[in-house]
């Protein structure tokens, strides 16, 4: 059973031509609706993904990896500390 709306906005000749098409195969504007999104689901599904724009993404991301060297070897266990120590710091130099 359906249950949920979806609403957008469409140019007059896209709706009456919608309309046309619903009433020459005698069924209602939303089954055409339907079997038109169901299929540029699935046609849209089997491509593959944009596997340019995702290397792109993971490059950029690529950049910003990595560890950080400070020679201490507790610094991750003490970041809450030091981090509110800068901060208030820079607080009073204000």
């Amino acid at each position: 059973m359906k249950t949920d709306v979806y609403t957008w906005r469409l140019s007059r000749e896209l709706k009456a031509d919608l309309e046309r098409q619903a009433r020459l195969r005698d069924r209602p504007v939303s089954f055409l609706l339907e079997l038109a999104v169901r299929q540029w689901l699935e046609r849209t599904m089997r491509e593959p993904a944009d596997d340019d724009a995702q290397a792109k993404l993971h490059a950029a991301a690529k950049a910003s990896f990595g560890v950080i060297s400070s020679g201490h070897s507790d610094r991750s266990e003490s970041v809450r500390k030091n981090v509110r120590k800068r901060l208030r710091r820079r607080q009073l130099a204000r």
